[in-house]
């Protein structure tokens, strides 16, 4: 209650804040309709166009749920990329033998591209939630791993010491110590891993499922609707801003108070 409270205080400093951002944004959509100007709006609809189709789009139940059929898959991969990747780079990261034997194995697959992991998901999972939630899982899970490795490396060797000379509780060591450094690098990766699964599960529903919004795209293409695969594009890239910042960043910034300066 008392973090709900804190986050709904700091939410109009917060979207303040983010002038910057919107200004890029406008910056954006002057790009867009200048180029649309120029080729065509067979070539690039205009934006207001495109976001014309996107609000007739989302009047109808069938595009909803297009919208939480791919959330629900991305979010699934994800989840599972963050929970095995958090404790598997954390556990790593405090053994320099087991850093030394995991850095091949993420770099390979960090190396290895989606498209080649989503082929051999079709032929393990077929068309079902199975294959975008494994193609999601293995592109996110390196990102995550890494973060965690490199968090629990540069722990404060001295700060772990004192800790213990002074006898804090292990409970308190893991919130007040260990916890917030670790979170300085987990979030950055976190938030990493949340943007390449919204891509890679796009591309993963256009080539293997027939519902969620790569399919929706992959219909509009056959149809040669440009204006309604960008209010696709549109939709799908609105709920990835939308979680990232107004359900993470809020989230980070709480869990970083520590970091500002004291008064």
């Amino acid at each position: 209650m008392r973090l709900l409270r804190a986050w709904l205080t700091a939410l109009p400093a917060y979207l303040w804040s983010g002038w910057g951002a919107i200004a890029s944004l406008l910056m954006l959509f002057a790009a867009w309709e200048a180029v649309s100007l120029r080729y065509g709006a067979l070539v690039l609809p205009d934006p207001r166009a495109t976001f014309a189709t996107l609000a007739g789009m989302l009047q109808t139940p069938d595009a909803l749920a297009e919208l939480a059929v791919t959330a629900r898959r991305a979010l699934a991969g994800l989840g599972l990329a963050v929970l095995a990747g958090s404790i598997g780079g954390f556990a790593a990261g405090l053994s320099a033998t087991a850093s030394t034997v995991a850095r091949p194995l993420v770099t390979v697959l960090m190396g290895t591209p989606p498209i080649a992991w989503l082929v051999l998901a079709m032929l393990w999972f077929g068309t079902g939630d199975g294959t975008p939630v494994f193609t999601v899982f293995i592109a996110c899970f390196p990102l995550v791993f890494v973060g965690a490795l490199q968090g629990a490396r540069t722990l404060d060797g001295q700060l772990r010491e004192m800790a213990r000379a002074f006898g804090l509780p292990a409970r308190m060591r893991a919130l007040d110590v260990y916890l917030p450094h670790m979170l300085s690098y987990l979030f950055p990766s976190w938030i990493s891993a949340l943007g390449n699964a919204w891509k890679v599960v796009v591309m993963a529903e256009l080539l293997a499922s027939a519902d969620g919004v790569g399919a929706a795209l992959a219909a509009t293409r056959t149809q040669l609707d440009t204006a309604g695969t960008l209010a696709w594009i549109c939709a799908v890239v609105g709920l990835l801003l939308a979680i990232e910042y107004l359900v993470l960043e809020p989230i980070r910034r709480e869990l970083e108070r520590w970091r500002a300066p004291q008064g």
